[in-house]
């Protein structure tokens, strides 16, 4: 399988090597290393808490899988490896390339959510940051919502997952119900206050 990325500002004048057998177990190692990398650096981009776009790591991927496409790998186990790394990456690319093609059109939600949260905060209105939260937010879930909010503004997202939101929304649901009446429902929603996101709930009125 030949695995080629689009033209970066790797050094691209020298032209691919081969590896020798005994050095491809390490490379292989070494490109899923770094293809984890810089997917993490990619979600920290398209989340704006990374400055730049992480192109000089991306060039050492593709230069990277361009020596392996030339390597002969005999070994099936080997080779079936890089075929697995390989795809996952070019998947990859395939969603980061669109994803700049949205920035680049200013249509790209997450980057709007940020720019619109600064510019509120900027104004010195908490309560237009909070309608900047839920209004980026439009057209993804809650756990989204409520994910990218906490990064934007610094907060952790490592012990975060859908059950644990799950298991803070009922919590929240049964509070509710207890202040309110069990018949009461309630709709949440990610709102930003004092530089912090967070749940809040609103009743629902009965029609």
């Amino acid at each position: 399988m030949r695995c080629r990325g689009r033209p970066t500002l790797a050094d691209s004048s020298e032209p691919a090597g081969r590896l020798a057998l005994e050095d491809i177990e390490g490379a292989l190692r070494d490109l899923d290393r770094k293809v984890k990398q810089l997917r993490l650096d990619y979600e920290r981009y398209f989340l704006g808490t990374r400055p730049t776009e992480p192109v000089l790591l991306r060039g050492d991927c593709d230069r990277m899988t361009v020596i392996l496409s030339n390597t002969a790998i005999q070994n099936t186990a080997l080779r079936f490896r890089f075929n697995s790394i390989c795809s996952r990456y070019q998947a990859m690319k395939r969603q980061w390339n669109e994803n700049l093609r949205k920035i680049e059109a200013g249509t790209y939600g997450r980057h709007r959510f940020k720019a619109d949260l600064h510019e509120r905060e900027r104004a010195g209105s908490p309560k237009s940051a909070s309608q900047a939260a839920s209004a980026a937010g439009a057209g993804t879930d809650l756990f989204e919502q409520y994910r990218d909010a906490r990064l934007a503004c610094g907060q952790a997202v490592k012990s975060l997952s859908r059950a644990r939101l799950d298991q803070m929304l009922d919590k929240q649901k049964k509070a509710l119900s207890e202040r309110f009446g069990g018949d009461t429902q309630f709709r949440f929603r990610v709102v930003v206050e004092d530089g912090k996101a967070k749940l809040k709930a609103s009743r629902v009125k009965a029609s």
